[in-house]
């Protein structure tokens, strides 16, 4: 059974900067696809960041771009959002997701694993 985790959510002033973590647990990885998903009050869930779990590629939203980074720490089976020059836009729950083979970029419906979120919200 797949499990995701997701912390590191929090309240940050414009231009800041905050750091998602998803911790995974259940099986190998290995041949995983890892993403993340944004969901603002009263829009649809969308695709922000997406890598392969051995760490060869990665693809983002291009309003994302030269902002976030997405990263896998191979040790601690835990995907990385850093998120820098942070806007009120942002402002969002941020979902760890999984599917069995990495594709870019994937709709939500893709992917098999989701974790519960984590709340960031960006003061302007």
């Amino acid at each position: 059974q797949v499990q995701l985790a997701e912390s590191g959510g929090g309240l940050v002033q414009a231009g800041g900067s905050l750091r998602l973590s998803c911790a995974a647990s259940g099986r190998t990885f290995s041949s995983y696809g890892m993403g993340w998903f944004r969901q603002a009050p009263g829009k649809e869930r969308e695709f922000v960041a997406t890598m392969s779990w051995t760490g060869g590629s990665t693809y983002y939203a291009d309003s994302v771009k030269g902002r976030f980074t997405i990263s896998i720490d191979n040790a601690k089976n835990t995907v990385y959002l850093q998120m820098n020059s942070l806007k009120p836009e942002d402002t969002a729950v941020y979902y760890c997701a999984a599917r069995k083979v990495y594709l870019v970029p994937g709709t939500p419906s893709s992917y098999e694993y989701w974790g519960q979120g984590t709340q960031v919200t960006v003061s302007s």
